[in-house]
């Protein structure tokens, strides 16, 4: 692994940061006090960092994470995050209740896109939120060739497609998984799309046209309780999926195993070219007794792929997951986001 990577993890309660510096990994504790819902990096000026807060809007940096400021939104709770590779300084936010705003000055100005808000269904709720239940958007991508296609993935209510940047929006697209944990378009092929979710037979769904049909590969899988997503960056068709056991409703278990820290159940799985799912191992614990909340490509390198464990955590394999190795740090948590710069 290159030394020069940068880790940024959200511990619940605070921001963990990972840099190499002077022959040694050093580790910061930022925001304190501040419950950070996602991340993400600014893919046209990568030292530019944007962060999702529980009610204090959006938050940014302009060094990789080492300092941040208000970005508008402010009293919202932001869940989700997509920043366009196509026009610099817009970015999409997604919030809870249901509702989507766009930004195309990097967080100065913000307009809400109602469409989403007006394709809001009865029956959406959280089961992971009481006692409000309130539906939130836990997904967002955008097509990495096609800047107006966006998708959306709400917890719990299913997949939405736009075509117009994000005006308009489909119905649940039938296939996919209606409980979202992850959505993803690949990094540069925008034919697959790629979710992660909780359903009755399966925890993993992907599409092969851009989001607009769906399958759920189950061979090797079964029903799980799927969460992150990732595919290899030079190879679509190879993908991964973190998931773990469902919770026994028979034996009064109704927390899913894989938020429960130390028991969590969980493996990491591969699929190639619509082949059956493989249990990973190589050097991982088994099971993960931490969910693996972040998988992460790296974008320069086919086959290395990195881990972030509930637990703080960090594993990398070189070789699409045969082997891994465990990175020389902890991040004290990652609940239940992780980057890399």
């Amino acid at each position: 692994m290159s030394d020069n990577r940068i880790f940024l993890a959200t511990t619940g309660k605070s921001l963990a940061r990972a840099e190499y510096l002077a022959g040694t990994w050093q580790i910061e504790t930022l925001l304190s006090g501040t419950r950070i819902t996602c991340l993400a990096a600014d893919p046209l000026k990568p030292p530019q960092l944007y962060a999702g807060t529980q009610g204090d809007g959006l938050l940014v940096s302009e060094d990789s994470g080492k300092t941040w400021r208000s970005a508008g939104l402010a009293g919202a709770p932001v869940r989700s995050l997509a920043i366009s590779r196509h026009f610099p300084g817009t970015i999409f936010a997604g919030c809870k209740p249901v509702s989507l705003y766009v930004s195309q000055d990097s967080g100065g100005s913000w307009e809400e896109l109602t469409g989403l808000r007006r394709a809001r269904r009865w029956w959406w709720f959280s089961p992971a939120e009481p006692p409000e239940w309130d539906p939130f958007v836990m997904a967002l991508t955008n097509s990495p060739t096609d800047p107006n296609v966006l998708m959306a993935g709400i917890e719990l209510g299913g997949v939405l497609r736009s075509e117009n940047g994000g005006r308009t929006w489909s119905k649940h697209r039938r296939g996919a998984l209606l409980d979202c944990h992850s959505l993803t378009f690949h990094h540069s092929d925008g034919k697959w799309v790629y979710q992660g979710g909780a359903g009755l037979r399966s925890g993993a769904a992907y599409s092969r046209d851009g989001g607009y049909t769906w399958e759920q590969p189950r061979e090797g899988l079964a029903s799980k309780y799927g969460f992150t997503v990732a595919a290899d960056p030079a190879r679509p068709e190879v993908w991964y999926l973190s998931a773990s056991a469902q919770p026994n409703l028979l034996r009064g278990e109704f927390t899913p195993p894989a938020h429960n820290d130390g028991q969590a159940r969980a493996h990491i799985y591969r699929s190639v070219g619509g082949a059956a799912w493989e249990q990973l191992s190589g050097g991982l614990p088994e099971p993960l007794d931490y969910m693996a909340y972040a998988l992460i490509p790296d974008l320069q390198k086919t086959g290395h792929l990195y881990a972030g464990l509930a637990n703080g955590d960090v594993w990398h394999t070189q070789d699409y997951g045969d082997s891994w190795e465990q990175l020389p740090f902890n991040l004290g948590g990652i609940h239940h986001t992780m980057i890399m710069i």
